[in-house]
């Protein structure tokens, strides 16, 4: 008998143990044992994506130390474009697409008859008031926040309210156009409804530079072509984090929360890899990467983290109401133009 080979037995029965443990947490989280065969045999997803490109990179990173045998391959493109893509190809019977992700909840749901049913092992978890479809998921979720180049500002604003003092003006406010996109109309409802009918009157009044969209925006922040901006949370984080002279905060009155939608095609070539990653973004560990290292929010209903200087306590999310985000988008939006005098 070799030298304490009695420790062995119950020592190789723990680690077995643990490593059972291991596989099963990760088949309840994010799928079962059969379903993450099937991935692997797939091997690879299409994924076409309204969100930013760097941004979608990262996430690819992070599923793959999980699952490291799934290989993403991104289309990405702007909202409208996106949309108009997906439509085309649907029409010709050559959809590519294995998830359509896209920050139009209602942009979507013209989508709903091209995605298959799915739900991911923790839909209990999510907040019923973001969900437009149970075909739709809200993978992603980014809060508008407002940034300041810590360079040029020395008294920054602290509130929605602050961005309408005339000590803000000669256009140190940069803005992005309501017409943009999802993220920006949920921004620009939130403004009419919480902050009064006329603070886009009286934001106007003090001048800003408009923008087609929030990525520009943020590189001009950093460059000092403007020093102030509402802006998406996730878009600066990443440069602050890189060590730019940004800073955040989010203000008193409240978050205005953009709520992306993501599913599943019917056409889909690799379903069951295509449901492990939904399956894993959508995960408590796929949702605090996001939150953490991106500077995300989420729609769980317990959030497992929050990012940096967001306090619950202290600032609540703005959800619109999607009945009122359909109906109030166009007369609003046109308003918006008006008062900003700006023409597409």
């Amino acid at each position: 008998m070799k030298p304490h080979s009695h420790l062995f037995t119950p020592l190789l029965g723990a680690a077995l143990l643990a490593l059972a443990c291991g596989a099963a947490h990760a088949q309840a989280e994010f799928g079962d044992a059969a379903l993450i065969e099937a991935a692997k045999k797939e091997g690879s997803i299409v994924y076409y994506t309204a969100d930013f490109a760097e941004v979608e990179q990262e996430t690819f990173k992070a599923f793959n130390k999980r699952f490291p045998f799934v290989k993403v391959e991104m289309v990405r493109a702007p909202g409208g474009q996106l949309i108009t893509r997906v439509k085309t190809e649907a029409a010709a019977g050559k959809l590519s697409a294995d998830i359509i992700n896209h920050s139009d909840r209602g942009l979507m749901l013209e989508l709903q008859d091209l995605l298959q049913d799915y739900a991911p092992p923790n839909a209990k978890d999510y907040r019923e008031d973001v969900q437009v479809s149970p075909k739709i998921w809200p993978r992603a979720s980014i809060g508008w926040s407002i940034a300041y180049n810590s360079e040029l500002v020395k008294n920054p604003p602290k509130t929605w309210m602050d961005l309408t003092k005339p000590e803000y003006g000669n256009k140190q406010i940069g803005q992005v156009i309501a017409p943009s996109g999802g993220t920006t109309w949920t921004r620009v409802m939130f403004e009419r409804q919480v902050l009064g009918e006329d603070y886009h009157k009286k934001q106007a009044a003090v001048g800003a530079q408009l923008y087609p969209s929030g990525a520009p925006l943020a590189d001009a922040l950093v460059r000092g072509e403007v020093s102030i901006a509402p802006v998406l949370y996730n878009l600066v984080y990443t440069k602050k984090r890189d060590g730019a002279p940004i800073e955040i905060f989010f203000p008193p009155e409240g978050v205005p929360l953009n709520v992306y939608g993501a599913g599943i095609t019917k056409t889909s070539k690799s379903p069951n890899a295509a449901r492990l990653f939904l399956n894993w973004t959508l995960s408590k560990e796929g949702q605090t990467f996001m939150i953490k290292e991106q500077g995300y929010l989420t729609a769980l209903k317990e959030p497992p983290a929050y990012p940096p200087g967001y306090d619950p306590k202290v600032v609540k999310l703005w959800v619109p109401n999607f009945e009122q985000y359909e109906k109030l988008r166009a007369t609003w939006v046109e308003d918006w133009n008006k008062t900003y005098n700006y023409r597409q």
